[in-house]
């Protein structure tokens, strides 16, 4: 239930930002409480690229592993996100690029549910916290590229 939107202008271009947002597998080495990735499946065409892979989030001994779906539309310029499996009763994750002047203003809106009652509530209590601490995460390491 916990749903936000974060936009963030960074001093970067668009190709760079999407490449770097579908290079799921580096995640571990700069997100807070992401601890492991791996992709299962990577689809290329034309118009699109599709990705299915893990995320593994949390601190130990409290971690958990979800399996998305991750579409990358190429002429929109959108990545969408949806669980497949593990902890989440639903993820809907929605990535947008603008390109402006030398920067690209990024849009993150993210939905999801947790199966897990008390946990669910606990997300939501501090989910905004967690989001734009990823988020600083996510544009401190863009800025480095």
């Amino acid at each position: 239930m916990p749903k936000t939107s974060v936009i963030r202008l960074i001093e970067r271009d668009k190709k760079t930002l999407i490449d770097f947002v579908l290079d799921i597998e580096k995640y571990p080495d700069f997100i807070p409480y992401c601890i492991d990735s791996k992709i299962h499946d990577r689809k290329e065409e034309k118009n699109s690229i599709q990705i299915i892979a893990d995320l593994t989030i949390g601190r130990k001994p409290f971690t958990d592993t979800y399996k998305s779906n991750v579409k990358f539309d190429k002429k929109k310029d959108h990545i969408y996100v949806t669980n497949i499996d593990g902890p989440l009763n639903y993820l809907e994750n929605n990535w947008k690029f603008i390109e402006k002047n030398n920067f690209t203003e990024v849009h993150f809106d993210v939905d999801f549910e947790i199966k897990n009652k008390f946990l669910n509530f606990i997300m939501t209590k501090s989910f905004n916290y967690g989001l734009n601490k990823i988020a600083d995460a996510f544009q401190k390491r863009a800025e480095k590229l």
